[in-house]
């Protein structure tokens, strides 16, 4: 399994390069900000985009499941883009994918996005909620915030860095920031743009570079 081994709130996680969280003691993986059916949403308005993107985010995500064997998976909000998404041959694709995954439990703690596009099809057997998650040390919830049930893992901001070489060369990459109450997951959409997260004093920052995890300062 390629990643990187971190602690958070005493307890050891794994950063996947495909844009996931491992926390084995509780066999879950942790995902943000899938967008399902955003280029049929962009197609649907008229807006020329290329088709088969969320096939292939759904061949990363059963990667990074087969690589951890994890039984449970909980998305961090924003599942399904918006409602002009839910195209039936999106909506296919995505049932072909669980049926492959039957055994995986799936929760979906609701994102802004959700509220739009509304739950998933009742057949895909995703459970959904609007209350924050709690997973061992962890409080899975949608936006950024402070929980008192413990330390915070969240979406909605999409956080990247920059990295810059030689001759003005600079490269966005993707990343999983952590701080003193809350972490940030990328966002695991292909065709999500990124950057609306702002860096604070002591975050902890790891970038998502092809196959790798990098950590950066």
């Amino acid at each position: 399994m390629n990643g990187l081994a971190i602690s958070v709130a005493g307890a050891a996680l794994h950063l996947l390069p495909e844009r996931a969280l491992w926390y084995e003691a509780e066999r879950t993986l942790f995902v943000a900000d899938l967008h399902w059916g955003k280029a049929a949403a962009f197609r649907a308005a008229h807006v020329p985009v290329p088709m088969g993107t969320t096939s292939r985010d759904l061949a990363r995500l059963a990667s990074a499941i087969a690589a951890t064997g994890a039984e449970r998976l909980v998305v961090l909000g924003d599942l399904l883009h918006a409602r002009a998404g839910r195209h039936d041959e999106t909506l296919r694709t995505i049932a072909e994918w669980r049926e492959q995954h039957a055994a995986l439990r799936i929760t979906l703690v609701r994102g802004n996005h959700d509220q739009h596009a509304g739950d998933p099809p009742r057949e895909l057997g995703i459970e959904c909620t609007d209350e924050p998650l709690v997973v061992g040390p962890f409080v899975g919830v949608h936006e950024p915030c402070t929980h008192t049930g413990g330390y915070v893992l969240c979406g909605h901001l999409h956080p990247c860095v920059t990295v810059r070489g030689r001759g003005r060369q600079s490269l966005r990459l993707p990343a999983f920031v952590f701080g003193e109450t809350r972490g940030v997951l990328p966002a695991f959409s292909s065709f999500t743009g990124g950057g609306m997260y702002e860096m604070q004093s002591g975050d902890r920052q790891y970038a998502v570079a092809g196959d790798e995890v990098l950590p950066l300062g």
